[in-house]
């Protein structure tokens, strides 16, 4: 149990993380609310009955700032890649939304899960759209703390299930460019300690952490380890070939 008990607003909670955030909170002694844009989607879960559900959507000010009255700590928990072209725009716009509401209801915290990625560097679009969200909270009035990470290693992870899918159903696949990234898991139980403990955290703070293992690996070496972990046949010989310059010709195999 917290020593400090807050009054938290979780957005995503219908999502990975915000859904395993949620009675997390409340296994610490968070009060928590909950705004989804349809309530149907939390419908089976167990906490239900130990939330207030709130039901709008992230570019309705007003609506926002009614459900902020009384918060003290806002957990960002959303992405909209799913808006397809222009969603950069989108999640910029709807991440200011958000700030401005948390200023103007005087909330005390924001807190964003973003993600890990080095100084410096081109970013991929999905990357940058991360990156300019947290700016957006560190630059706003009110206290924002923005973890920054990796590949999330945990059942139901979009990234994990796609290194377990390709790792154990396709033996033979081309190899893109991308699976020589490198990259650093963090497990969600850890992802959720952090978020967890950032409710109440004396501040204040307005800052980045980066979060993760401090084992890097790239995306290949990744499914080599999940491979030999998982005990899939032959994983000890998984071998990845790359295409010489100009050669469409590209395989990774058992």
């Amino acid at each position: 149990m917290s020593d400090n008990p807050r009054t938290v607003l979780v957005t995503g909670a219908t999502g990975y993380i915000g859904g395993r955030l949620v009675p997390r909170l409340l296994e610490a002694g968070h009060t928590v609310k909950v705004l989804v844009r349809t309530p149907a989607k939390i419908a089976g879960v167990p906490w239900l009955d130990d939330v207030e559900v709130v039901q709008s959507s992230l570019d309705d000010g007003d609506a926002l700032r009614e459900a902020l009255d009384g918060v003290d700590v806002l957990y960002y928990l959303v992405h909209s890649m799913a808006a397809g072209a222009g969603f950069e725009a989108t999640e910029k716009a709807m991440a200011g939304t958000a700030a401005r509401a948390a200023a103007d209801a005087g909330v005390g915290r924001i807190v964003y899960l973003g993600g890990l990625h080095p100084a410096n560097a081109e970013l991929s679009t999905h990357m940058r759209s991360r990156e300019a969200v947290g700016k957006v909270f560190l630059d706003s009035p009110v206290d924002a703390i923005v973890f920054q990470a990796g590949v999330v290693i945990g059942s139901g992870s979009a990234s994990f299930e796609m290194i377990r899918h390709l790792s154990e159903t396709l033996p033979v696949m081309p190899a893109p460019s991308w699976v020589r990234n490198k990259i650093e898991a963090i497990a969600v139980r850890d992802v959720l300690h952090y978020l967890v403990g950032a409710a109440a955290l004396e501040g204040p703070i307005n800052r980045t952490f980066d979060i993760g293992s401090r084992q890097v690996l790239s995306y290949a070496g990744m499914m080599q380890e999940y491979a030999a972990e998982a005990g899939l046949p032959g994983a000890g010989s998984l071998r990845f070939r790359f295409p010489r310059p100009n050669s469409p010709d590209c395989g990774l195999r058992w």
